[in-house]
């Protein structure tokens, strides 16, 4: 169970545990059935959750907050891998820290070279199976990442989300029987979260 402050102690450290309650807070606006089944299975409860979440966006918004990249680090601890990458003409590194949420992915962070973040997403853990993705019926909640769905029906159109860690795909899928079907998937911290199927 997350602890609370109380009266005028400090307040406890922010762990893994609430980092990963602030990621299901977000979840909670498309999927509340399957954040409940997450949360209780952290051993959290709703107020844990609202608590977690204000917490976090306190150490956001701090005047003198640390940069992102610094944060993470302070809360998930030191990453599981640190893998240097370059997209287009810019270097930077994936940093990635399991979760024990979600098991078969890693919360990967893209950091630039003095530490500013530009990314920071669930991806598929290295290793792990990824989902059979051949039509809109595989496009279950919290089935697949970003790249994943992105990748099984390429072209795929990025969408503006509607929040900083939402994201949103357009491409074409066939259904069942193999009619294609226009389909705008809609992602929050590079999960699955709900599909709109034209």
């Amino acid at each position: 169970m997350v602890s609370m402050p109380s009266g005028n102690r400090p307040a406890a450290p922010f762990t893994p545990l609430d980092f990963q309650l602030v990621l299901l807070r977000r979840m909670a606006d498309h999927n509340p059935d399957l954040v409940d089944d997450a949360r209780r299975a952290l051993g959290a409860s709703m107020a844990d959750m609202r608590e977690a979440n204000k917490r976090w966006q306190a150490m956001v918004r701090a005047p003198r907050a640390r940069s992102a990249a610094a944060r993470y680090r302070s809360v998930l601890g030191a990453p599981e891998s640190v893998t240097a990458r370059r997209i287009g003409d810019l270097d930077c590194e994936a940093r990635q820290w399991p979760l024990p949420l979600w098991p078969d992915l890693r919360f990967e962070v893209l950091a630039g070279p003095r530490g500013q973040v530009w990314n920071e997403w669930l991806v598929r853990a290295p290793g792990a199976r990824p989902p059979d993705l051949r039509t809109v019926e595989d496009l279950t909640p919290w089935s697949c990442t970003v790249d994943e769905a992105a990748r099984a029906f390429a072209p795929a159109r990025p969408l503006e989300g509607t929040a900083p860690t939402r994201w949103g795909l357009a491409f074409t899928a066939p259904d069942a029987r193999g009619v294609p079907r226009e389909v705008v998937a809609e992602f929050t911290w590079g999960l699955l979260q709900r599909t709109r199927i034209g």
